[in-house]
C-alpha cells in the first residue's frame, strides 16, 4: 500500500471498509442474482464474475467477504470444467495456454482471501505450463518459441503473491524466472535492437484487464521485488516522463466502454478520466506506489509546490473539468 501503514491497522481497516461500501463496488456486483452469482460465463469482458473478482483485488476490497464466494465458485467451476481442461494444447513441448487466466484467478482469490485447496491446484497446473524461457504463452504455432509478455505478468504476480504468503520455493523460483522475461528487455525493449516491442507498452492505461503496458509492468515489479533491478530504470525514466505539468499522470487509452448494454468489453463502472491532457486518480496512484517503491519518491513531494503529484489545480491535471 502507498501509505506504507499495516493492512491490519484500524486506519486501513476503516480505508477498506470505505471501498467495500462504495458505489464503484456496488455497480462492480450489481448484476449478481438471488445465488449471489453473476449471469453469464465468468470470463465475459469485463462484467463476469473472473473480472469483477479481479477489479475488486485491484483496488483492495477488503479480504474474507462471504459475499464473494458464489463467484469464486463460478470461476472455479469455470477453470476445472471439462470444456476448459480439454481446450489445453501441448504443441511442440510448450503448453500453449492463455496462463493470464489462471493468473488472474489465483491473485484475485489470495488477495480477497477466498483461497481453498483449489488454488494450489491451479498453481500446480500453472507451474506446469511455464515455458523453458520463464514465461508463458497462448501462441499455438509451433514457431511460437518466445514468451508473451501479456500472457507472463499475470502469473508472476500470482506467483509471487502465493510465495509470499506461504512461503512456497516453487512459486518463488517459477516467479523468478517469469521475472526474467521482462527485465532482460528492460520491460518493454527488443533484446535484438532495443526498440520498443509494442507502442501500446508504452502507453498509461486503466484498468489493464489482462493487458500489458509500463507501468502495470513496473507495479508487479514493485509487488514482487525486482523493482531496484538496474533493468527496471528505463521503464522507470520514462514512466517519470509522463507526469503532467499541473501533477498526476494520466489514462492515454482505455480498454473498456461505460454500457449497461451487455456487450464485450463493456464496464459498468466509470474508471476515471480518460485523455493525454488528464489526471486519472488510479493510474497516478499506481506510478505513486511504483515510484516510492523504486526510492523515486518521498511522501513528502505529495504536497507543496504546485507541482505535486495528487495536485488538484486546473489545467494538465483535468480535475476541474
Amino acid at each position: 500500500m502507498l501509505l506504507g501503514k499495516d493492512c491490519k491497522s484500524a486506519q486501513m481497516r476503516n480505508l477498506r471498509e470505505e471501498i467495500r461500501n462504495s458505489q464503484r463496488v456496488k455497480l462492480l456486483l450489481s448484476q449478481r442474482n438471488e445465488k449471489g452469482k453473476i449471469p453469464f460465463h465468468p470470463y465475459r469482458k469485463w462484467f463476469g464474475a473472473h473480472w469483477v473478482l479481479s477489479s475488486l483485488a485491484e483496488i483492495e476490497h477488503p479480504p474474507n467477504d462471504n459475499e464473494l464466494i458464489p463467484l469464486k465458485e463460478q470461476i472455479c467451476e469455470w477453470l476445472f470444467s471439462k470444456q476448459h481442461l480439454d481446450s489445453i494444447r501441448c504443441i511442440q513441448d510448450r503448453f500453449r495456454r492463455c496462463a493470464s487466466q489462471e493468473g488472474n484467478a489465483i491473485h484475485a482469490m489470495l488477495k480477497l482471501g477466498l483461497a481453498d485447496s483449489r488454488v494450489d491446484e491451479i498453481i500446480e497446473r500453472l507451474l506446469s505450463f511455464q515455458w523453458p524461457d520463464g514465461g508463458w504463452n497462448c501462441d499455438k504455432r509451433p514457431k511460437a518459441v518466445n514468451s508473451s509478455f501479456v500472457e507472463t505478468l499475470i502469473p508472476l504476480r500470482a506467483l509471487s503473491l502465493h510465495a509470499k504468503i506461504t512461503g512456497n520455493k516453487k512459486s518463488k523460483a517459477a516467479a523468478q524466472r517469469a521475472a526474467e522475461v521482462f527485465l532482460k528487455r528492460r520491460l518493454y525493449k527488443r533484446r535484438s535492437d532495443g526498440h520498443i516491442i509494442k507502442d501500446a507498452f508504452i502507453e498509461l492505461h486503466y484498468p489493464c484487464y489482462y493487458h500489458y503496458d509500463i507501468l502495470f509492468g513496473l507495479k508487479v515489479m514493485a509487488e514482487s521485488g525486482f523493482i531496484n533491478d538496474d533493468r527496471c530504470n528505463d521503464a522507470l525514466d520514462l514512466l517519470e516522463s509522463k507526469q503532467l505539468l499541473a501533477g498526476g499522470f494520466p489514462v492515454q487509452k482505455n480498454y473498456y466502454r461505460r454500457s449497461r448494454q451487455q456487450i464485450s468489453g463493456r464496464s459498468l463502472v466509470d474508471w476515471g478520466k480518460t485523455g493525454k491532457s488528464f489526471m486519472n486518480e488510479f493510474v497516478t496512484m499506481d506510478a505513486m506506489y511504483v515510484l516510492k517503491a523504486a526510492g523515486r519518491l518521498n511522501l513528502e513531494d505529495l504536497v507543496g509546490d504546485g507541482k505535486s503529484l495528487l495536485s488538484s489545480g486546473t489545467g494538465d491535471s483535468g480535475l476541474n473539468h
